[in-house]
């Protein structure tokens, strides 16, 4: 049986969003490491710049781009960025790394507390999982839904 890990590259690959445009942090490096080869991560300077290169990409493409922010605070610094692709027009996937769960009742700096309002109204479905079987499946709704 698929890692929920591999069975989220299995997917993007399926959906050919094989590049991912972001700003990590700590929260997205379980996702990063051992970054599969056949996939190529845009790295930007800051989440606006990384939202913008997505952007950008899904004009040019005319296919849904895949844009990975770091928490709240980088879901903040990259809004200016989805309120530009909300107007474009642009569809975008997104996703954003979230503190770990062990440490959500504690409320530490990075935690999202409402993770799925933050981004709207500037987004058409904004959805955190609540188990980690459930990523694939959002990916997958996230991108129909772009």
């Amino acid at each position: 049986m698929a890692t929920v890990r591999e069975a989220t590259y299995d997917l993007l690959r399926s959906l050919e969003m094989t590049t991912v445009f972001g700003n990590p942090g700590s929260t997205e490096e379980p996702f990063l490491s051992d970054f599969p080869d056949d996939f190529t991560y845009v790295l930007a300077l800051q989440e606006a710049s990384a939202v913008a290169m997505a952007d950008g990409y899904a004009q040019a493409t005319g296919r849904p781009a895949h844009v990975n922010l770091h928490t709240a605070p980088g879901t903040g610094n990259g809004m200016g960025g989805l309120v530009t692709a909300w107007h474009n027009k642009s569809p975008l996937v997104v996703t954003v790394g979230q503190q770990t769960r062990e440490m959500l009742l504690i409320e530490p700096r990075l935690t999202n507390l409402q993770a799925p309002e933050l981004a709207r109204p500037y987004v058409k479905w904004s959805y955190e999982p609540v188990r980690a079987r459930d990523i694939p499946a959002a990916i997958m709704r996230a991108y129909a839904t772009a």
